[in-house]
């Protein structure tokens, strides 16, 4: 199975009142200051297995929640693992892609760069990237951390997203887009 990630959420540590990590580290949390590149697994609401990604240097608390793929292999296996009567349906949403993917709790200080499930490097698609606010949160909502593909029909519906569309601009004019443009940043 495989998909083209096309919708993100960012979350930092310590102010970032969305983040688990925004009290400082804690049980739950405490993978968020660790290696980057490993995957924070956790259960939402006791419903639904959500897949973050560690994104900041060791220390340093950071992931990216995983909110939305075009599934791109492996539709059939998805589909017997979520079954729905849409392509769209299987992977748009961070609940319905590890669904569909098969990803639980068990995968939680998983390895991404290499094991069972990867994160693996794809060229360049021309699109537009857009900034919003996060959906599914109270607290930190307004941060404009919420990253996706314009148009992409596999994005997330969630609470908020029209609102959230409203108020997208292009990702180059968010003020994170210059550090994301330095070599040896991160986002």
């Amino acid at each position: 199975m495989a998909g083209r990630i096309v919708e993100a959420e960012a979350y930092y540590g310590p102010g970032d009142a969305a983040s688990h990590a925004g009290n400082g580290a804690t049980p739950r949390s405490q993978i968020m200051f660790g290696v980057p590149g490993i995957a924070y697994v956790y259960l939402n609401y006791g419903v639904h297995c959500l897949l973050n990604v560690v994104t900041e240097t060791e220390g340093v608390a950071g992931a990216v929640l995983i909110r939305a793929l075009e599934p791109t292999e492996g539709l059939e296996l998805m589909g017997a693992n979520r079954p729905v009567t849409s392509a769209v349906d299987l992977t748009s949403g961070p609940g319905k892609l590890t669904k569909a993917m098969d990803i639980t709790l068990a995968d939680n200080g998983t390895d991404l760069t290499e094991g069972h499930f990867t994160l693996q490097y794809a060229p360049p698609i021309e699109c537009e990237v857009c900034v919003g606010r996060r959906i599914g949160v109270r607290k930190g909502a307004d941060a404009q951390l919420r990253f996706y593909v314009a148009g992409s029909e596999f994005v997330s519906r969630g609470d908020g997203l029209r609102a959230a569309m409203e108020d997208r601009a292009p990702l180059l004019a968010h003020p994170r887009a210059a550090e994301a443009a330095t070599p040896g940043s991160s986002v």
